[in-house]
């Protein structure tokens, strides 16, 4: 059988790709080496972020990508779990920076709480973390590990898309793509969506973005009593992270107070993000360390450090730790995505930041309007 389009990768990029072309009506096929989601894709928070992601274009796209998700999740019966985002600010420069993002078109919609206001969405929160907080109602959150494998699902019985799963692509010869085992599947147009895969197909065209690897490490907490966060949770530390807000001029002062006073904290690149999943267990992190190569291990330390931020912001006695794992995603210096063309009908889409699952709709649907008019 011949495709319209080939889907090379079925993390969520890919998966937004096939789903903006399916609803075109196009005969999509996703093929990905694994036999299931493995990677960044169901590594994460879950947590489908709009504020703060950088101004303009990432911005723009996580927007469009949210109002996807709650489409998808309707009709996939995907569980949106939580709503919105409280920011915890606990230092007068923090406050400062939140003034300043109110006044941006980005700040539409979000408001300044007080710390009993916060309470209202997280009452966990600890009063002295959070002398004045950051609301913004943009936000969904839905649990990654089951979320991506029913987006799948979705695209396959809703819109016919095949899957191809334990199958790599060795070559794109636009209009055939060739397998490791030799087999052709012909295609109209591919989009190669590698994930942090760089040396298996274009690996010459992906090093000139000086492409390399973010690693990330994340927890999950049970509380010893019962909780209930309506919102996810993030802290200062967010905020001389996050571009949208600490690209702002009123963040230099916050950022040189971070550096002295969260030293260990900014140098591995740590900010806290707290969701919440149905059974009560919290999603906390992350860190960040940057290689060609990241090595597999994670640090007691470093996991000490967010658990540290975790218990500043969040009251949570005798809370436990169940489950630690290691992610890594694709990082390139001043850029946060880039789509390369090979061809006229083949695109390489990586995402190079780690908001893959807040941006990857609205990119699919951009990549799929440029293949198709």
């Amino acid at each position: 059988m011949a495709y319209d389009l080939a889907v090379v990768g079925a993390g969520i990029v890919g998966l937004g790709h096939a789903l903006a072309a399916a609803r075109r009506g196009k005969r999509v096929v996703v093929i990905d080496r694994d036999a299931q989601a493995n990677g960044a894709s169901v590594r994460n928070f879950g947590f489908v972020t709009v504020t703060g992601q950088g101004a303009g274009d990432c911005w723009q796209l996580a927007r469009r990508a949210r109002d996807v998700w709650q489409e998808v999740a309707d009709a996939a019966g995907i569980d949106i779990l939580q709503r919105g985002l409280v920011l915890a600010a606990r230092l007068p420069e923090s406050e400062a920076v939140i003034d300043a993002f109110l006044k941006t078109p980005m700040g539409e919609g979000c408001e300044k709480l007080t710390a009993a206001q916060a309470q209202r969405f997280v009452p966990n929160l600890r009063p002295q973390a959070a002398p004045v907080a950051l609301y913004s109602p943009h936000e969904v959150r839905v649990e990654s590990r089951t979320a991506v494998p029913l987006v799948a699902r979705f695209l396959a019985e809703r819109y016919g898309v095949v899957f191809r799963r334990s199958t790599s692509v060795v070559a794109v010869e636009a209009p055939r793509l060739i397998t490791a085992d030799g087999e052709v599947i012909e295609a109209e147009a591919t989009v190669v969506c590698p994930g942090d895969e760089y040396t298996a197909l274009f690996p010459e065209r992906i090093a000139a973005y000086g492409v390399t690897r973010c690693k990330l490490q994340m927890l999950r907490v049970v509380p010893a009593r019962p909780v209930a966060l309506q919102s996810a949770v993030m802290s200062d530390l967010g905020l001389g992270r996050y571009l949208g807000y600490a690209e702002l001029p009123e963040a230099a002062p916050l950022k040189r107070r971070l550096d002295a006073e969260f030293g260990p904290e900014r140098e591995n690149g740590i900010h806290l993000i707290v969701t919440q999943s149905a059974d009560g267990s919290l999603v906390v992190g992350d860190s960040h360390h940057y290689a060609t190569t990241p090595d597999p291990f994670g640090s007691q330390g470093v996991d000490d450090l967010i658990l540290g931020e975790l218990d500043a912001v969040l009251d949570l006695p005798s809370r436990t730790v169940s489950e630690r794992w290691i992610g890594t995603y694709a990082s390139a210096d001043g850029r946060w995505r880039f789509t390369d063309k090979p061809s006229e009908t083949v695109r390489i889409v990586i995402v190079t930041a780690g908001c893959g699952a807040s941006t990857a709709f609205g990119i699919g649907e951009e990549t799929i309007d440029e293949l198709y008019g």
